[in-house]
């Protein structure tokens, strides 16, 4: 922007929108740097309070968050056209990677691994390049707007935890695609990691439209129990389940935290139940449509 802009919004108190379909190019041209006169805002995928009536789990999961691919009966050639523009646009024309087909391969690597810690040396070994090359495309990901890293809650631990992140991409749709699924029905492994990631997606975005900005984390022993979401300071805990009659083993992690956390606030688990009900320990069992009427209704990070 030039000195005449800054006046115009200094004296005149006007308003401009930078927009570009290419998140790397606006931080390339020094559009965010602009002395506490702008405001960055990203604009994320469908949520469940935009769709209201409208909104279908099954179809979300199956389709993706993008408006233009949740409205089609098909969209997985839709979908194909932009993961190849991704590579073609974002990655090829702006020289991000010397090697093109690793970078591909790395991209159906880690949707396998969508919403599981980050093992950065299987990874390289599966793509053929270092592990310090993968750390990098997965920063390539990230700064393109693609993926996010949710980093393991490591405070006051009385246990050992783990110190790897986690990855999820941004667009289910998108990891439907890359790695090769089919219809993804409730019962099925890879429907409860779709789910996971569906509400991480809410999560980030209510956290970013909101303007509460909560810290999101997950918590894991190296037991292996573990805890979905942290918000905040263990202000909040949610475990996903795509379950429709939870069972005593689904609440493990959420009961393990406690005695690793014993500040921890709401405990909450978050599935395919049809009525809402809480356990004799104080867990909240929330059916998927209850869980989006907390979020976005009732404000479940107004304590935060």
């Amino acid at each position: 922007m030039t000195p005449f802009f800054f006046w115009l919004i200094e004296n005149r108190q006007l308003h401009f929108a930078l927009c570009g379909s290419s998140a790397r190019k606006v931080k390339r041209g020094h559009a965010n740097l602009l002395g506490g006169r702008a405001i960055r805002y990203e604009l994320q995928g469908l949520v469940s309070a935009e769709l209201g009536g409208h909104f279908d789990l099954d179809r979300i999961l199956n389709h993706g968050y993008l408006p233009s691919h949740y409205d089609k009966p098909n969209p997985r050639r839709h979908i194909q056209a932009y993961v190849s523009e991704y590579l073609k646009e974002e990655i090829a024309a702006e020289g991000l990677v010397r090697n093109l087909p690793a970078f591909a391969h790395f991209l159906d690597a880690v949707a396998l691994t969508d919403s599981e810690i980050v093992n950065y040396a299987n990874i390289a070994s599966d793509c053929g390049v270092a592990s310090n090359t993968v750390k990098e495309y997965f920063q390539i990901l990230q700064d393109t707007l693609l993926g996010t890293m949710l980093n393991a809650y490591k405070k006051r631990p009385k246990r050992k935890v783990s110190q790897t992140a986690k990855f999820y991409f941004n667009d289910i749709g998108i990891v439907n695609l890359l790695a090769k699924r089919k219809t993804l029905t409730p019962g099925s492994e890879l429907y409860g990691k779709a789910l996971e990631n569906w509400v991480f997606h809410e999560l980030k975005c209510h956290s970013l439209y909101s303007e509460i900005f909560y810290d999101l984390s997950y918590w894991r022993l190296s037991t292996g129990a573990e805890v979905d979401f942290i918000i905040g300071d263990m202000q909040v805990a949610i475990e996903v389940k795509a379950s429709s009659n939870i069972k005593n083993a689904h609440l493990k992690g959420l009961r393990e935290l406690i005695k690793d956390q014993p500040q921890v606030g709401q405990r909450i688990i978050v599935c395919l139940e049809s009525k809402e009900r809480i356990t004799e320990d104080n867990i909240r069992i929330l059916p998927v449509k209850d869980f989006c009427r907390l979020l976005w209704e009732e404000g479940l990070g107004a304590s935060l």
